[in-house]
This record gives C-alpha cells, structure tokens and sequence, in this order.
C-alpha cells in the first residue's frame, strides 16, 4: 500500500506496519516516545526488531493486559489501560498516548497524567502537538473520562501553549515524586463534558 503523501497538516493514525518504517527512523535519529525515560528509544528498537507484531499490538492496550511499565527509578508499576496514535503528515511527526483507569478520572500517584505526546524536532514549531491533542479529546471523553490531566515542565513554555490552546486550566505546580525525578512539574486539566 503507498504512503501517502506529505501534507500541511499532520493526522492521527494507527500504529501500523504502514508507518512503522517511519517510526524506526525517528528513533534511530535519536528521538523518545518518552520523555522521562529516554532509554525507551533503545528499548522499543529491539522491541520492534525481535517482533514488529507485538510491538505494534503492544501500543493498543485498552485492557491493560501488557507487562508492567518501568519508571525513571528503574522500578515498575502496573500497566493502566491505554493506547498511542502517531502523528502522520507523509512522514512520522510524534506521538501521542491515551491512559485511564476504568470508571474513574483518577490517575495513580505514579502516572502524570491522561494524556503525553511528542513531535520529532525536526517537525515541531508546525502547530501538529496542538492539533493532535485537539483531536484525541473527543477519545478521551469516549473512554468515559470527564476531564483529562496534562503535566509539563515550567519552563516547557510550548508544551504550555498546546495545552492551553486546547482550553487546559492551570491547577498546581508541583514536584514530582523521587521515582518519577524530584523534579517541577505544572500540572493542566481540559474539561471535555461538552464533547460527551
């Protein structure tokens, strides 16, 4: 099946063997799907060359059936239900991540957040963060939630932008806990009861 072409804007799509290529190259150019663990990088390039099926499944996990997820700390943490789309415009632009816990808005102390994404650096300053978190939203409400919560760090003044643009109020400034850095975070909520 061909690739399609590059476009203005980016899309979300599926993590699939179609743009997975893409995917790989990102990461062989250094880039992380994880922000607190930049090690991931390494980690899910063995993942994807010992089994690119599994890895692919692996990134859809709304039962949280998967392994337990590993902290900054080295320790681990149960798994919470979840998925991650990729930014699409002809070429791989990021990621973004979706995590609940069923029936609740409410997030183990160990989790920052619903929602975290990533553009390449060579594809940010595009607008693509902000559209791909202005179209997973509506997902969000779907899986029941009534507000997600986003963190960034305070001097991360673009991440705060995304956020904002797409309606995210302000609600703490905290540290985070030892496993996760010790380090400031800001944490933002977007109500979605008018997407419901």
């Amino acid at each position: 099946m061909p690739i399609p072409e590059a476009t203005s804007t980016a899309r979300l799509v599926w993590p699939s063997h179609e743009y997975l290529a893409g995917y790989v190259a990102a990461l062989e150019r250094g880039w992380s799907p994880n922000n607190l663990r930049p090690e991931a990088t390494q980690e899910e390039l063995l993942l994807i060359r010992a089994d690119a099926d599994g890895f692919l499944k692996s990134l859809v996990d709304r039962e949280a059936k998967g392994p337990p997820v590993a902290l900054p700390d080295g320790s681990t943490v149960p798994r919470l239900p979840g998925y991650r789309r990729w930014l699409w415009d002809g070429e791989f632009c990021g990621s973004i991540g979706l995590r609940w816990q069923h029936g609740t808005n409410a997030l183990p102390g160990y989790c920052l957040g619903h929602i975290g994404y990533g553009v390449v650096p060579w594809k940010s300053g595009r607008g693509y963060a902000k559209e791909a978190l202005r179209s997973l939203l509506p997902e969000a409400a779907s899986v029941g939630l009534g507000y997600v919560e986003i963190t960034t760090s305070p001097d991360n003044v673009a991440s705060q932008h995304v956020i904002r643009a797409n309606g995210g109020v302000l609600v703490e400034e905290f540290i985070k806990t030892a496993e996760l850095g010790g380090t400031p975070e800001l944490r933002f909520r977007i109500a979605l009861g008018h997407l419901a």
